[in-house]
């Protein structure tokens, strides 16, 4: 099976699957699946871009709506985390994941699937050590600081994750599990990203979080984003018991502009006789039923039950008889049903509603899935105001703020044992300042030539026959094989690039969209 990775998304659905069609023609390939490692920004209309976490002009609708709408359908279909800029108001009605259009999924806060037999999970949003002990308690509409932790990665939802037993074939992260740098070429990520040096230098760089699970979970493929670089790796795990070591291959890629490395091909071995459509996972879905009283909605710090004394249980790990009884409760059919429906008006260009406020609405989606399982709809219950959720909500703002939780790392004392990442303080000048990615994209519109054919230079790369890649995880081997980006030409020295770069480069028709100019405001 031939899987499209994609690191950041940005909204730019349209560019994405116009590369793959592109890619496809190309190289006489089909793409059976695209994996979107966050900031998919599924935004439907004008309220859900306040829900965003970007500076007021630099909101634009981009083109997911389309889909949202019915306008258009993903040619491909597609599954995805979420990052740190998201219509989080959106997403927050699928905490355990679901449609937000026809043909493309939501993995939800934490999630485990299947599709055609190649399990795949994820965990969305990025760390801040400040609110990993914390509920999910924030809803719309969002005060400047809830704008922001409505995306930060809890506890409970790693609790979760750490009770899988049964191997995991793909896991998704937005940022970096710590420490993974040491397993490829670092002298290489050094080299693209020079600011890193420190953080890297101290490993203080990435999410301990995600650390921890890597070392859990032990996938065959680890996928991240959030660097805006591409970085390849490759780390065996210590063995687990008598089992024989596992290899986890690691990939980060960039954002989806032009010359960038923003999407590659894994060719990942099919399963004979798997379902072909994409299916809930008994184990996960055990896990929820089992740890679903554990979840809060307060902004008080929780820790999960440990084997300490304190608790009477523990290991909330899935048995034989919870995953029949998941499959009981579900009439023995584990296909995820297509019920995807609206919930909000989508877009319109031609009646644009600037002034649309920030809508909270659950979803029909996570009741059925709730009333079939006995889940609590966590979303539903924060806005009833249940557990006396101790919230002081304003409009939705941070219009002016730069985006600190753009950072790699965290910068404040942490209640995570081994979070060391406040050691750092480093500036990248390519995430922080939210400013910069939009201002990048302003001057690809100032240069846009509608009559300029696309010469993309590029295909697909491979990890190699079997989906394996290079063996000493060199980044500049895996680019060896055939890396799939857009051309451009940017001027100046990339190691001499100030907190505000300016990136001229050459564009392509494939890069521009009709939106472009509707959407500026």
């Amino acid at each position: 099976m031939k899987i499209a990775v994609e690191g950041c998304c940005h909204g730019e659905l349209d560019k994405i699957y116009e590369t793959i069609e592109y890619l496809e023609q190309k190289e006489g390939v089909k793409v059976d699946l695209l994996l979107c490692c966050g900031d998919f920004q599924a935004v439907r209309n004008e309220g859900d871009l306040k829900c965003m976490a970007v500076p007021a002009k630099y909101r634009t609708m981009q083109t997911f709506y389309k889909y949202y709408s019915g306008e258009k359908k993903a040619p491909v279909f597609t599954i995805f985390i979420g990052g740190n800029h998201e219509a989080s108001n959106h997403l927050q009605e699928l905490p355990y994941g679901g449609w937000v259009a026809p043909n493309i999924y939501y993995l939800g806060y934490a999630g485990v699937i299947r599709y055609k037999g190649i399990r795949i999970g994820g965990l969305s949003g990025i760390f801040k050590s400040r609110d990993y002990r914390k509920g999910h308690h924030e809803f719309p509409p969002y005060n400047p600081e809830t704008l922001r932790s409505a995306y930060h990665i809890r506890n409970i939802e790693v609790f979760k994750l750490k009770q899988i037993q049964m191997p995991i074939d793909i896991f998704m992260s937005h940022d970096w599990p710590r420490g993974i740098y040491y397993y490829g070429s670092t002298k290489e990520l050094l080299r693209k990203k020079k600011f890193l040096r420190q953080e890297v230098e101290s490993n203080s760089l990435g999410s301990p979080a995600a650390e921890e699970l890597l070392a859990h979970l032990q996938p065959n493929y680890w996928f991240s984003a959030h660097l805006h670089v591409k970085f390849a790796a490759i780390m065996q795990h210590l063995p687990k018991g008598k089992s024989a070591p596992r290899v986890t291959k690691f990939l980060s890629l960039d954002k989806c502009l032009p010359h960038r490395e923003f999407l590659q091909i894994v060719d990942i071995p099919e399963r004979p006789g798997s379902s072909e459509g994409l299916e809930y996972d008994p184990e996960w879905l055990a896990i929820l039923k089992a740890t679903n009283t554990l979840q809060r909605t307060t902004p008080h710090p929780w820790n999960p039950p440990e084997n300490n004394g304190l608790h009477e249980r523990w290991d909330f790990s899935a048995s034989e008889a919870a995953m029949m009884q998941v499959v009981e409760d579900l009439s023995g059919e584990l296909g995820i049903p297509d019920n995807f429906s609206p919930t909000v008006p989508s877009y319109n260009p031609n009646k644009p509603h600037r002034q649309a406020t920030p809508s909270y609405n659950t979803n029909p989606q996570t009741t059925e899935l709730c009333a079939k399982l006995g889940l609590t709809d966590i979303y539903a219950q924060v806005g009833r105001g249940e557990d006396e959720v101790a919230r002081v909500q304003g409009s939705t703002g941070g219009e002016d703020d730069e985006d600190e939780d753009s950072l790699g790392s965290t910068d404040e004392p942490s209640e995570y044992p081994t979070d060391t990442s406040g050691l750092s303080g480093s500036f990248n000048p390519d995430e922080i300042t939210i400013e910069d990615e939009w201002e990048e994209e302003e001057e690809l519109k100032a240069e846009v030539k509608a009559d300029e054919l696309f010469d993309a230079k590029a295909a697909h790369a491979q990890f190699g026959a079997d989906g394996a890649g290079q063996g000493s995880g060199d980044d500049e081997d895996v680019t060896a094989a055939r890396i799939l980006k857009r051309t451009s030409i940017e001027s100046g020295d990339a190691g001499s690039r100030g907190p505000t770069p300016r990136i001229k480069r050459r564009n392509q028709v494939i890069y521009t969209a009709a939106e472009d100019d509707e959407c500026e405001g």
